[in-house]
């Protein structure tokens, strides 16, 4: 083979996205694949933070990991015990996932990296997509009586997640402000016409 070639065994693997973002000049990606994390936990972590601000996600999952808030559940949620920090979801059950919360924040952190690599504006940066997909489960064994032995399988996952920065809104001066247009009803316009009419002298 000539110098300088390199053969497609040797190519690095394309990493592709279940979504791409609209604009890529304005986003940034981070991705992990065959986390050794629980999915259903990592799922519904995932789902809590979709669509925060990036540094309001992080403070939100800082704050689970030290009990002050907690990630409410709404699927996979057969035996998950009740807790009053729910109610501030209008649900009723909540846990505080600590490893799931982990991989996350290390995520976004790295997000957060690549980012200002690209020179994006780390505090208009808003989680657009995040999605968390099961991965190959690894097999493992436990032994039981008489001399038998089952399957004891580990639930990994694939991480994924697109930010993008939002563009600030300017607010319009209040002279160049459209005038609001007031709907009247049949009874007020006919008052109205009637102060109008002058009564003759």
């Amino acid at each position: 083979a000539q110098e300088g070639l390199v053969s497609v065994a040797q190519r690095p693997a394309m990493v592709k996205y279940a979504k791409e973002p609209e604009n890529t000049a304005k986003s940034c990606k981070a991705r992990g694949s065959d986390l050794h994390v629980h999915f259903k936990n990592t799922h519904q972590t995932a789902q809590a933070i979709r669509g925060l601000p990036l540094k309001k996600a992080k403070k939100y999952l800082e704050d689970v990991l030290e009990h002050k808030q907690a990630i409410p559940w709404t699927a996979f949620n057969g035996g998950i015990g009740r807790h009053a920090q729910a109610k501030a979801f209008k649900v009723t059950q909540c846990r505080w996932p600590k490893k799931s919360c982990q991989f996350l924040l290390d995520m976004l952190r790295n997000a957060e990296s690549n980012a200002e690599f690209k020179g994006l504006d780390v505090d208009q940066l808003e989680i657009t997509t995040i999605q968390v997909n099961r991965a190959r489960q690894m097999r493992r064994r436990t032994y039981r009586a008489h001399g038998r032995i089952n399957p004891y399988m580990s639930s990994p996952c694939h991480i994924e997640m697109v930010l993008t920065e939002k563009d600030q809104q300017v607010s319009r001066p209040d002279e160049e402000a459209p005038s609001k247009m007031i709907k009247l009803s049949k009874r007020r316009m006919a008052q109205q016409r009637t102060r109008a009419v002058v009564p003759a002298s």
